[in-house]
């Protein structure tokens, strides 16, 4: 039959998330992988607390860890789902951050709530690496001494204020947007740049080259101008965004005018030139000429190169290094932007860029180099891509301006919400609203946002297809050195799965998985907020236990797919019986259990309303069942208790719906009982001599009384031990109320266990003694006992043991006995009778009587049942059947002993008829071993 419990456990061992359930403001079930993200030692620690026993005291914000931990429940009760984050407690006393996620579960208005979270550590560091580079990119896009422009399609997307102020104007704003035309004289010569510079790019992936601008007052501006593309891919670089680095040569240019026209205006262009500029021999590299540059840049100044060759003061790393850039220089005379690696006096290597060319002064050849320190901007280019690969990861990233207008999304965003960069980018997210949620949830978030500098939780948005879908986002404030945020960054994933994955956990945890009706645990749930509305509303409710009569027949003769059917069929005929208000569960096997609510406030009125509905299941039970081929035919047994006062748990509840049950089953099945306390007193008692029973057996708390056997002439050949317990509190005990106890909680074999050991050490006593030596003793053995896999053994075990004569032992077996495997047990009375052990078959002709295995059994000894002795003089057929049990006996060879013979009259009787053996009253009652002892030795 399907397990509950092996179903729920299955899938919560196969989530990879933590997770919980909450009954009460309280954990009652979790996961593996919740056990060990906390690191306790097993799942029972965790079971059974609160939220903030996990927990430190104070959550980050301050707030008590139990006062939150309660409002949060609280407000997932009523908004039906709640995310946040939550510092948890690991055993080991350390803490961490996780975020999660409560879901009302709402079972016909039964709120209950499944938890799962996740460790943040990794998003959070991940989140913060991307602060961290969009400000440390923002710091140095601001104050960069280049400047740089970010454009897509030759408009202006971003520029930093370097840039503003090389082109004469006042702030980057005044060119957003604005088509980079505005920068050159005339559109030829925009044009060739714009071929040359995306030429470039479109070849070999970046752009260098050198270019005149107009500034906005119309003079010229020479820079040195660079760029990459943002993104990578096959379209064309047109359609990319690209960053442009512009580097102001005006001053350069100067001095290559001033060279040429006039020696003295060229020192003073050359020695002011904000870049590093020398004039050194070609071949062996001695300065002959350096400006104030190479000091501000690389410290050295100009008395310390001048007369010194660059690889000997240690500007180039090695000899090699400078022998390929003048092999570049040589092939074409003039080199523009060498890249190169060069090393600062404190030895601190920077990134540089050499424009040379070759001339010849006063007969020699030398090189004039101008060289641009970029480390900076080698660096932001390194930090950019590292943020782009940040940004390009697998979770979907916005990022906005400070208006909330989108500036960039990454491809993760595009695959999960249909949109490209070209249908968002300058439209703000309110695009994405998939109208669930209110101008106040909004206004929330922001307020959050404002005030701690992030928000993050479930929000359900639209795809591009009109699809709704959930999704945990996360929306950081990016600020510059001075706290003024500059962008906001989002991120999120899509939680369609894991909210799926909440709802079929949450149907295995509360729902039976074969009938689809609440399985124990949400039972148990309704059960006790009913016992409280009882309570508080002064009106009466019902359990009734419900067991199906005979279903392990059926199990057992046409198999388990056919019993999972017709439980099936039950749990729907159920359903039909009972109120829309009313719950139907089943709590295992074919046990069900229906609880009424709303029966009014007189325990009367209840009682009749409870028993209309248990009487309208067990009618529609009572109905034959078509399962496939076969008609079955099924019933119930049904018991009902009431309830009102909250004082009574719910598993009292269930105990007494129980025994109601079994006391209903006992009445004959397929009917109703209701539960009274006598019941439950009666169960009590039984409960308690159970428990003394037990304790009697281990430790040996019983007594032997033995009843002489009689021949004709009236001397004793032998007697019939009998156990009795003598009760420390309430005296002796019958064995007619202890004995099937025994045999009920299968202590049965321990039992005769004693008896025999104790019957054979008292054999083994009288063996020297000629009056008892001669004696027998017949133990009885139940059929439990002797079907004991070890019962020869055990019999063979004791003999060797006591020491006593298997002779004189005697086993009494009842024909209840031979309704079992009947090989196994004549092989097993086979094999003692080869020892010497005699068998008498006690209460002959009231059992299994089958004169087709009496013939085959290895029987010494039959005995006429006490009920016929009884009545053998006054009623013909006792008569009758105990003269056949003697013929019988006579025919097949066996001595025939009638016990309960308590008169005169009744031995005559029985001897004229060939009965010479006796037991009773009329002789001897059953005494303890010294009376016995007595009576023969007196004899």
């Amino acid at each position: 039959m399907t397990n509950d419990n092996e179903w729920v456990r299955r899938l919560f061992e196969a989530s990879a998330d933590p997770a919980w359930i909450i009954v009460e403001d309280r954990f009652v079930d979790c996961n593996d992988a919740a056990v060990q993200a906390l690191g306790y030692p097993s799942r029972e620690v965790l079971l059974n607390t609160h939220p903030w026993v996990l927990s430190p005291p104070f959550q980050p914000d301050g707030e008590s860890s139990d006062d939150k931990a309660a409002r949060l429940i609280a407000e997932t009760r009523v908004r039906g789902f709640h995310c946040f984050e939550w510092m948890h407690r690991r055993f080991d006393g350390s803490d961490f951050l996780v975020e999660v996620t409560l879901s009302q579960a709402n079972h016909q208005g039964e709120p209950l709530i499944v938890c799962i979270w996740r460790d943040l550590s990794a998003r959070r560091a991940k989140d913060e690496k991307i602060r961290e580079l969009l400000a440390e990119q923002q710091l140095i896009f601001d104050n960069a001494n280049a400047g740089i422009l970010i454009s897509r399609q030759r408009r202006v997307v971003r520029c930093n204020r370097r840039f503003a102020e090389m082109l004469g104007y006042d702030s980057p704003d005044e060119l957003l947007g604005q088509c980079s035309r505005i920068f050159y004289r005339s559109d030829e010569e925009f044009e060739q740049c714009g071929v040359q510079g995306y030429g470039q790019l479109q070849a070999r992936g970046q752009a260098y080259f050198e270019c005149l601008l107009r500034r906005k007052d119309g003079s010229d501006l020479w820079v040195v101008q660079s760029g990459s593309t943002l993104e990578h891919g096959e379209r064309d670089v047109f359609e990319m965004p690209t960053i442009w680095v512009y580097t102001d040569v005006s001053l350069q240019k100067l001095a290559e005018l001033a060279l040429r026209r006039s020696e003295e205006k060229f020192s003073k262009a050359f020695d002011f030139c904000p870049l590093a500029a020398s004039i050194s021999t070609l071949d062996d590299g001695l300065f002959l000429e350096v400006n104030q540059g190479y000091e501000r840049h690389f410290g050295w100044t100009r008395a310390e190169l001048l007369g010194r060759s660059s690889v000997a003061v240690g500007l180039w790393p090695d000899g090699k290094a400078r022998e390929a850039w003048l092999q570049a220089v040589r092939a074409g005379q003039r080199l523009d932007d060498y890249e190169a690696s060069w090393v600062h006096k404190s030895g601190e290597r920077r990134v540089v860029h050499l424009s040379s060319e070759i001339f010849e002064l006063e007969g020699r050849a030398v090189i004039l180099n101008y060289v641009t320190d970029v480390t900076a901007l080698k660096l932001a280019e390194q930090d950019l891509r590292i943020a782009a690969a940040a940004f390009d990861s697998q979770e979907s990233m916005i990022v906005t301006d400070a208006r909330g207008i989108i500036l960039r999304v990454n491809r993760a965003f595009t695959e999960t919400t249909g949109y490209s960069a070209e249908d968002v980018i300058g439209k703000t997210p309110a695009v994405l609203r998939s109208g669930r949620h209110d101008a106040v949830f909004y206004q929330d978030m922001w307020r959050t946002i404002a005030e701690q500098g992030s928000w993050q939780g479930e929000i359900w948005d639209r795809r591009k297809n009109g699809e709704i879908y959930p999704k945990w986002l996360t929306i950081s404030a990016v600020a510059d050195a001075s706290g003024v945020v500059t962008h906001y960054v989002g991120s999120h994933f899509d939680i369609t799965e894991r909210k799926l994955a909440e709802e079929r956990i949450n149907t295995l945890a509360f729902y039976d998985q074969l009938t689809g009706l609440p399985n124990r645990t949400l039972l148990f749930d309704r059960l006790n907020r009913a016992l409280a509305r009882a309570q508080r509303q002064t009106n009466h409710g019902a359990l009734l236990f419900i067991d199906l009569d005979n279903f392990k027949t059926l199990n057992d003769t046409q198999g388990h797919d056919i019993g999972d059917r017709l439980l099936k069929e039950v749990s729907q005929r159920i359903k039909t019986c009972i109120r829309e208000e009313d719950t139907a569960a089943r709590i295992g096997g074919d046990e069900f259990v229906v609880v009424l609510s709303g029966l009014g406030g007189e325990p009367d009125i209840a009682a009749r309303k409870a028993g209309v509905i248990a009487r309208k299941i067990l009618a529609a039970l009572d109905r034959d069942h078509w399962i496939g081929q076969l008609t079955h035919r099924s019933s119930g047994s049904i018991g009902v208790t009431l309830f009102q006062e909250h004082s009574v748990s719910a598993e009292e509840l269930m105990r007494q719906g129980d025994m109601a049950m079994y006391r209903a089953k006992a009445a004959g099945r397929n009917s109703i009982c209701f539960f009274d306390p006598e019941m439950e007193a009666a169960v009590r008692i039984k409960a308690a001599l159970e428990q003394d029973l037990r304790q009697a057996i281990a430790q040996g708390g019983f007594v032997l009384h033995y009843q002489a056997q009689v021949g004709c002439t009236g001397e004793i050949t032998g007697a019939e031990v009998l156990v009795r317990w003598p009760h420390p509190r309430d005296g002796m005990i019958s064995p007619a109320r202890f004995i099937p106890l025994a045999e009920e909680i299968r202590q049965i074999a321990p039992l005769g266990l004693w008896v025999l050991r104790s019957a054979c050490r008292t054999l083994a006593e009288w063996r020297n003694d000629p009056r008892l030596g001669r004696l027998t003793i017949a133990v009885n053995v139940s059929a439990g006992q002797f079907l004991e896999a070890d019962f020869v053994e055990q019999v063979l075990g004791v003999l060797a043991e006591s020491g006593a004569d298997p002779r004189q032992l005697k086993l009494e077996l009842t024909e209840s006995l031979f309704a079992s495997d009947i090989e196994l047990i004549i092989d097993r009375m086979q094999r003692l009778k080869r020892c010497g052990i005699g068998f008498s078959l006690d209460d002959f002709g009231t059992g299994y009587s089958s004169l087709s295995y009496l013939k085959r059994l290895p029987i010494d000894q039959l005995k006429i049942d006490q009920s016929f002795v009884r009545d053998v003089l006054t009623d013909a057929n006792d008569a009758a059947i105990a003269r056949t049990v003697i013929a019988l006996g006579q025919t097949l060879g066996c001595a025939v002993i009638a016990e309960g013979v308590e008169t005169l009259a009744q031995r005559d009787f029985l001897a004229e008829h060939g009965c010479h053996a006796y037991q009773g009253y009329y002789f001897a009652k059953p005494e303890p071993v010294d009376a016995f002892v007595g009576r023969v030795q007196s004899g």
